[in-house]
Parts: C-alpha cells; structure tokens; sequence
C-alpha cells in the first residue's frame, strides 16, 4: 500500500469526484483522459490509507459511501479553495490586486503626489495603499530595503546603499508667516528679505533639508541663517509660526492646508526637488505599475532625472535672474 500520509495530491481528490460525478470509474477515466485502472488503483490507495471505502463497488458502476459523501463534500471545498487562492495569488502576481506601503514626505494636499495617487487609484482601484509620514532619509532606506516599505517620495534623498531613486518634480518654495507680518503684504518675497529673521525647522523631516537649504543658500547672501530646532510636526510648527515664534520655509503642495493665522508667500527662485526611491529588489508588482505611472506622468512635464544609488540628489536653488532688492 502506497503511504499518503504526506501525499495526498489534488489527482486522488479529482479521481473521487469525477467518479462519484458520473457513477462510473470507466466513464471518469474517459472525462480525465487516463485508463480506468489509474482511477481505481489511485482510489483503493487512497481507500487503505483512510481505512475506510468510499465507493460500493458493483457491476454498473460505483455508489459513494457514507464516507464516501463526506470526502467529495470536504473534496469540493478543498478545491474551490485552491482555485480561489490560484486566482488571487495570480491577481497579485499581475499587480492587479495586493498592498503598497508608501513612505511620504510631501504633502498629498495637492501638486504631482496627489495627481499620481488619484491616477494611480483610479486605474488599480483593487491595489490597497498604505500610507507611513517620512522619518529620516537613513530610516526610509533601510525600510526600503527590509520591504517595510516599497516606495518613499522624498526630498533629496541621500546617498543610500540598495535604493534607487528618480527625480520627479519640483514644487517652489514658500514662506509661512504669521498674518500680520511685514511681508506678508507682498505678492512675492526674496530669500534675502528672510535674512533677520528666525526660522523655526521641526526636528522631523523635511526639518533637515530645509536646513541645509538655508545654509547653502543664505551662504550665497553672506549670512548665516538664525535657526531654531522644534520637536514638533507640522501641524504644530505651523501653530507656532501664527503665535510669531518665528517663520518657517515649506513646499508648494503643502500650502493647500489651512493654519489659522498663517499666511504663504513663494520666495522668488528658490525649489525643491522631490524624489521617489525604491529598492531594486523589490518584487512587488503594485511598485513597478506605481514607479511606470510617476515616470510617464513626470516625463510629460519634462521633470524626470534618474539619479543612481550612489549618486544621490540634491536640492535645486535656483535663484532668479531677478534683482533682488534686499541684497
């Protein structure tokens, strides 16, 4: 007797049902296109290892046995689940079912995130999307890496081994002031108009970059940008600049919320490039239909740049060929 302990195929299974389907081992044989022989060799094994028949055997065919109609019952089940786990595992595999966890540093207010979520939901409806605030770059790479995270859009990512990353978009920089503010009378700013005043950055990102964008920029004025750290989020560094701790710099797509005794001004030619990193190894097909839609929506407006692992990114300062009064 053939021990089936761990054996018990999908064969043994469809060799029953047929069977008890047709009432006849010869005419089962004849739908599955096997000899009658295998059909009844593979039941009497299956028969001696459940120690119970599941067919009367007789002259005109075969009747199911009490154990019989309980088999083809639990058969049925069994197969019809392994079908339906077939088709999703098979949706999955096609990207047109499963999960993405994405990793945001930018506003999903408005601007390019917000038009490629919309985009991108609106085509794969079944695509479940899961959505993690941006820590640090470092953390976001290693998330990447540990697939925590399949995508991150970010500002200027930094050198980060096993990631890639592409440029997107730009968004222009804005200054969030308190209402009553001298410069909020103006249309517009330049950055050396900001150069007496004291930025409040939150610790959490994208608290560094906008930093290191002061510095680098406030470098060209000569000055040294006066900077105060707050263990804030957003939300509450806003609050902060309507109660006139100071004023901050923040991306265009985030101006679409709203803060009570807030006001934007975008400062003349100074952006921000925005990113999205992946890990190459990631096999998730949900990812690769995300990263196809953001490449071709990001090469209608001419705003796409590769940038490898290695290479990394930087914030674009742009300034305007524009006087600037204030220098």
């Amino acid at each position: 007797m053939t021990d089936l302990t761990w054996a018990v195929q999908m064969r043994h299974i469809r060799y029953v049902l047929a069977a008890a389907d047709h009432g006849s081992f010869r005419k089962a044989a004849a739908i599955l296109n096997i000899q009658e022989s295998a059909i009844s060799r593979r039941v009497r094994d299956l028969e001696a290892w459940l120690g119970t028949p599941l067919f009367i055997r007789n002259p005109g065919g075969v009747q199911l046995t009490p154990a019989g109609h309980q088999f083809v019952f639990h058969g049925r089940r069994t197969i019809a689940e392994i079908r339906s786990v077939q088709s999703e595992i098979s949706t999955i595999g096609k990207g047109q079912t499963g999960k993405l966890h994405i990793g945001i540093f930018s506003s999903l207010a408005s601007g390019f995130l917000s038009d490629l979520i919309q985009k991108f939901r609106t085509r794969h409806r079944a695509i479940h999307l899961c959505y993690v605030d941006g820590n640090s770059t470092g953390n976001i790479a290693a998330a990447l890496r540990q697939q925590r995270l399949d995508v991150a859009f970010v500002i200027a990512p930094s050198r980060s081994e096993g990631c890639e990353s592409r440029r997107l978009w730009n968004e222009r920089l804005f200054a969030a002031l308190p209402v009553g503010h001298p410069l909020a009378r103006r249309i517009e700013i330049y950055l050396g108009s900001l150069t007496d005043e004291t930025f409040i950055i939150s610790d959490t990102p994208p608290g560094q970059e906008i930093h290191d964008h002061l510095i680098q920029r406030f470098a060209t004025l000569g000055r040294r940008p006066i900077i105060r750290y707050q263990d804030v989020g957003r939300d509450n560094l806003m609050l902060l600049v309507a109660l006139g701790h100071g004023v901050t710099l923040t991306s265009e797509a985030t101006t679409g919320a709203y803060f009570p005794g807030v006001t934007y001004r975008p400062v003349i030619g100074e952006t921000l490039s925005f990113s999205v990193m992946w890990s190459p190894k990631n096999t998730n097909p949900a990812l690769h239909l995300l990263l196809d839609l953001a490449r071709s929506m990001s090469e209608i407006t001419g705003r796409s740049e590769v940038t490898s692992s290695s290479a990394g990114s930087r914030l674009i300062a742009a300034p305007s060929r524009s006087h600037d009064p204030s220098r």
